[in-house]
C-alpha cells in the first residue's frame, strides 16, 4: 500500500488557506469586499474629486458590491502612491488607484524619481480626457504668455508633474521666466496659494476643473487663461492659443506635442501589476458600464464633470506609446527639463 508523507499542521493550513484563492471566481472574490480608492494627492483637487465620484459608483457594476473606500495618500507628485501601489499593495485587485497623467512622460524622460514601470500598472479607464491650463492670477498683471517673459513670475507646483513640467518647457522654449515653487500637497492648495498672493500662476489644471470646481473665478474674472495644453484646442478655449502651437521650429513642436500628448491619460484609474486577468476583465467591464450609463453620467453633470471616457484598453496603449516615444524627442525634452530643474532650484 503506498504511504503519502505527511505534512505538518502548518503546511497543511498553508495549502488549505491558498486553495480557495486560486480557485474563487472574481464574482466570489468580491463580494462584499472592502476596496481601496488610493488618491496620489491631497482632498479638494480635480484627482481627488474624480476618484470619488468613481468610488461612488464603479462598485454598483462590479459583481458582489463590493465598497470601494477613498484613501488620499500625497507626495512627490502622487509617485509616492504610485511606488506604494506598484510595490507594496494586494496584487489582486483589491487596489485601485489615480495618480498624474504626466508620469508615462516622467518615466520616458528616466526620471529617477520613477521607482516602477508606468507599463505593468493595469490600467482600468479614464472617465474624461480633457486640455491642461496654465493661468495666472487677475492681480498678477500676466494677461498672455508674452506678459510672462518679460518679468520674473512665481509658479505653484506639487512636484515633478505637469504642474512643473509646462512652466518648465515654456521657460526654455518660449522664453517665460517663471519661478517654479514646488511642493504643494495638491491643485486645491495652490488655488489657495493664488487668493493669498503667495504665487502668480497655477502651472497646471483641466480645463474642466475650472468649469467644475471654480465656476465663480472665471465669471468674475479671476484667472487669465494663458495657454492650453492638449493635441486640439478646446471648442470653448478657441482664442487660447494651444502650448505646442506656440513652438518656433519644428522640433520644438514635436517636443511639446509629446508633452501635451498625457492629457488622452487624464485622470487615470488602474490597478496593481500582477492582478488576475479575469479581474481585470471585471473591473475594466465595470468602468465600461458606468460610463456609458445615463445615470452615472447625470450624476457626474450635476457636479459639472464632464465624461469623454477613454477605455482601460486603450489607456495601456496609449501608456506604452508614450514610454516608447523616439530617443531624440524624449533626450530634447529631458535636457530641458534637467537644465530649468537645476535653474528652478538655484533661486
Amino acid at each position: 500500500m503506498a504511504r503519502f508523507p505527511r505534512l505538518s499542521f502548518v503546511t497543511a493550513l498553508a495549502v488549505l488557506s491558498a486553495w480557495p484563492a486560486a480557485a474563487q471566481s472574481p464574482e466570489a472574490f468580491y463580494k462584499g469586499r472592502k476596496m481601496d480608492m488610493i488618491i496620489g494627492y491631497s482632498s479638494g483637487g480635480t484627482y481627488d474629486l474624480y476618484a470619488r465620484l468613481m468610488a461612488r459608483f464603479l462598485a454598483n457594476y462590479i459583481p458582489g458590491n463590493p465598497v470601494i473606500v477613498p484613501r488620499n495618500m500625497p507626495g512627490g507628485g502622487s509617485r509616492t502612491a504610485t511606488a506604494w501601489v506598484y510595490s507594496a499593495a494586494p496584487k489582486d485587485g483589491s487596489v485601485l488607484a489615480t495618480a498624474d497623467q504626466s508620469l508615462a512622460i516622467a518615466q520616458a524622460l528616466g526620471d529617477p524619481q520613477i521607482r516602477f514601470d508606468v507599463n505593468k500598472l493595469i490600467y482600468i479607464g479614464n472617465p474624461s480626457r480633457e486640455n491642461n491650463t496654465t493661468v495666472a492670477w487677475h492681480t498678477s498683471g500676466i494677461r498672455t504668455i508674452e506678459d510672462a517673459t518679460k518679468q520674473e513670475v512665481t509658479v505653484g507646483a506639487t512636484g515633478g508633474s505637469t504642474s512643473s513640467q509646462y512652466p518648465k518647457a515654456m521657460n526654455a522654449l518660449l522664453g517665460t521666466k517663471f519661478k517654479i515653487i514646488l511642493g504643494y500637497p495638491g491643485g486645491n492648495d495652490i488655488n489657495i496659494a493664488l487668493e493669498r498672493g503667495e504665487v502668480a500662476v497655477r502651472g497646471s489644471n483641466t480645463w474642466q476643473s475650472w468649469k467644475s470646481t471654480r465656476a465663480d473665478w472665471l465669471r468674475d474674472k479671476k484667472i487669465n487663461i494663458l495657454v492650453q495644453i492638449g493635441l486640439n484646442k478646446a471648442e470653448d478655449l478657441p482664442d487660447v492659443p494651444l502650448l505646442m502651437d506656440l513652438a518656433k521650429n519644428d522640433q520644438d513642436r514635436a517636443v511639446l506635442k509629446l508633452l501635451s500628448s498625457p492629457t488622452e491619460i487624464g485622470r487615470p484609474i488602474f490597478t496593481t501589476p500582477d492582478t488576475p486577468a479575469d479581474r481585470v476583465k471585471i473591473l475594466r467591464d465595470a468602468f465600461d458600464t458606468m460610463v456609458a450609463d445615463p445615470k452615472f453620467v447625470e450624476e457626474a453633470k450635476r457636479e459639472k464633470f464632464e465624461i469623454d471616457p477613454v477605455s482601460g484598453a486603450q489607456m495601456q496603449k496609449i501608456v506604452a506609446d508614450i514610454v516608447a516615444s523616439p530617443k531624440n524627442i524624449t533626450q530634447r525634452l529631458n535636457e530641458i527639463i534637467g537644465e530649468v530643474e537645476q535653474n528652478t532650484s538655484s533661486k
